[in-house]
C-alpha cells in the first residue's frame, strides 16, 4: 500500500508518497506556493487559497496517476485562517501566520492583547483567532462566511467534497482558544470575546478520517506542520529534541504537560500525546535577511547580484570555530510573548568586523535563541534530550547552522534520510486515521 502525504507551507507545496508496508520513501515532489497577494493594508499578509488548492490538488493528481493509493495525509502552515461559505467556498483569502493585524493599537493594548485579556488565554497576533477577532472588530468578516478553518484544512475540504471543515485539535490549538482537556473549543473564551460559536468547525482528538476523495481514497484530517514534522522526522518521539529550521523554527519535544508559560505552548499530538514548542519567528528567515544585506553591499561595490547563500555557507564553516564572534541576537521578528522585540549585533571590535564572522555569528545566534527555548523546557520540568533531529531546509542547505547546533546544544544531530519530514509525518497519520494501521506509533518509520 502507498500512502501520500502533502504539506501545505509558506513557500513551498510538497508531497511524499510513502510505501506503507516498510516505511520506504519513493517519491517527493515540491513546488512554490506562488500565492502570495499585494497587501491591502501595511500589517496583511495574505495568500490566495484557491491558488494554493489548485496547486496542491495537482500534486495529488500527478502521484495517484503513478501510484496505487491507499490513503492520503494532510499538513501544512499553522495559525493562519480561511473564511468559507456554507458551500465550503473560500470567500476570504488566506490570512497567514505572518499577519500583523492583533499588533494594531486597542484601548490601551493591542487586539491580540485584548483579546488575550478578555479570555484568559494567550492568543499572539497571526493566530487564527486573533485575526478573526481583528475582522469582527472592524467589519472585515465576509457576509456570507460560514466557518473559519486552515488552508490546509479548506485543501481538504476541496480533495473530499466536503462543505464543513473538520479540525484536529492540532489545529484547533494553533488557531487559539482551544480547549486541550476537552479536544475543543473553550466556549467560555468565545463567550468573552462575543464570537459567534457558529463561526467555530466541528474538533476531533482522534486520527479522524475527513472523508474520500473522487476515487474513494481516504482522506485524514489535516494537522499542523509542525506535529507532522515532528511524527515524521523522530523514529524516537521519547528522549528527543526536535529542531526545525524552515521560514521560521520551532524546538520540540514530547511532554505529558497540559499547559506551558512564557514562549512555550503545548500542541497536541492526538490519541493523549502532546508536544511542548517554542517557536522561532524568523527562523531561516534571519539567513535570508544577511544574505539580502551582503547582496546589497556587493551591488553597492558593483560586484552584482549573485545569490550568496552558498559563499555564506563556506564563509560560516570557516569562522565558526573563532572564539572572537560578533554576538547576533536573530530575534529580528520579536517573539510569540513579546512581539516588539528586535534584533541586535554586538561585541563587534576593530578584529572581527567582517563579513565572514558576522554570518558565523549569525548562525550561532539562530542555534542559541534555539536553546534558549529547549532551556525554558527543562526549566518547565522536561527531561534532557538524550539525541538531537534536525529538519526543515535550513537545516539540511547549511551545514554551518547544523554544526552550530551541535555546539550550542553539545549533541550531534541526526538528519533523516529524507527531506519531506512534514508530509511524511501527514502519510503516517493518514495510514492510522484510515485503519491501516492501529496507531501512528505502529506506522513503520519514514525513511
Amino acid at each position: 500500500m502507498n500512502i501520500i502525504g502533502l504539506d501545505l507551507g509558506t513557500t513551498t507545496l510538497s508531497a511524499a508518497v510513502l510505501d506503507g508496508d516498510t516505511g520506504a520513501v519513493l517519491e517527493t515532489l515540491n513546488i512554490p506556493n506562488g500565492s502570495n497577494l499585494p497587501p491591502r493594508q501595511p500589517f496583511e499578509r495574505i495568500q490566495d487559497a484557491d491558488r494554493i488548492a489548485e496547486r496542491a490538488l495537482g500534486l495529488v493528481a500527478s502521484l495517484k496517476e503513478k501510484y496505487d493509493v491507499s490513503a492520503i495525509g494532510i499538513d501544512g502552515q499553522m495559525h493562519g485562517m480561511v473564511y468559507v461559505d456554507a458551500e465550503g467556498r473560500a470567500v476570504s483569502p488566506l490570512y497567514n501566520w505572518q499577519d500583523q493585524r492583533g499588533m494594531e493599537p486597542l484601548n490601551d493594548t493591542t487586539y491580540a492583547g485584548e483579546l488575550s485579556r478578555r479570555t484568559g488565554h494567550h492568543v499572539p497576533t497571526g493566530y487564527g483567532m486573533a485575526t478573526h477577532f481583528w475582522n469582527m472588530l472592524n467589519d472585515n468578516v465576509p457576509k456570507d462566511a460560514a466557518k473559519l478553518c486552515t488552508v490546509y484544512d479548506y485543501v481538504g475540504m476541496k480533495l473530499t467534497g466536503r462543505k464543513t471543515p473538520l479540525l484536529h485539535i492540532s489545529t484547533a490549538a494553533s488557531l487559539g482558544l482551544a480547549d486541550l482537556e476537552k479536544n475543543d473549543w473553550d466556549m467560555s473564551a468565545m463567550a468573552a470575546a462575543d464570537i459567534d460559536p457558529a463561526m467555530l468547525p466541528e474538533v476531533t482528538g482522534d486520527c479522524a478520517l475527513l472523508g474520500r476523495d473522487l476515487d474513494g481514497i481516504p482522506v485524514a484530517c489535516g494537522l499542523g506542520d509542525n506535529q507532522a514534522s515532528f511524527i515524521g522526522a523522530m523514529r524516537e518521539m521519547a528522549g528527543g529534541v526536535l529542531v526545525n529550521m524552515g521560514t521560521g523554527g520551532q524546538v520540540s519535544m514530547l511532554t505529558p504537560a497540559r499547559s506551558a508559560e512564557g514562549e512555550l505552548e503545548i500542541r497536541p499530538l492526538g490519541g493523549g500525546q502532546a508536544i511542548v514548542v517554542g517557536s522561532l519567528l524568523c527562523g531561516g528567515r534571519g539567513y535570508a535577511l544577511l544574505e539580502k544585506f551582503l547582496r546589497s553591499c556587493a551591488k553597492l561595490a558593483g560586484a552584482g547580484d549573485a545569490p550568496l547563500f552558498e559563499a555564506m555557507n563556506r564563509a560560516a564553516l570557516e569562522f565558526l570555530e573563532d572564539d572572537d564572534l560578533p554576538v547576533v541576537d536573530t530575534r529580528f521578528n520579536g517573539t510569540r510573548a513579546m512581539p516588539e522585540l528586535r534584533g541586535s549585533i554586538s561585541a563587534i571590535g576593530t578584529e572581527n568586523f567582517d563579513a565572514g564572522r558576522l554570518v558565523a555569528g549569525t548562525v550561532t545566534g539562530m542555534a542559541r535563541e534555539a536553546r534558549s527555548l529547549y532551556d525554558a523546557m527543562l526549566d518547565g520540568g522536561a527531561s534532557p534530550a538524550t539525541h538531537m533531529v534536525g529538519s526543515g531546509n535550513g537545516i539540511r542547505k547549511n551545514p554551518a547552522l547544523r554544526r552550530a547546533f551541535e555546539k550550542v546544544f553539545g549533541m550531534k544531530m541526526q538528519i533523516p534520510a529524507y527531506g519531506e519530514e512534514a508530509a511524511c509525518g501527514a502519510a503516517l497519520f493518514a495510514m492510522a486515521a484510515a485503519g491501516l494501521k492501529p496507531s501512528v506509533e505502529a506506522a513503520p518509520p519514514a525513511g
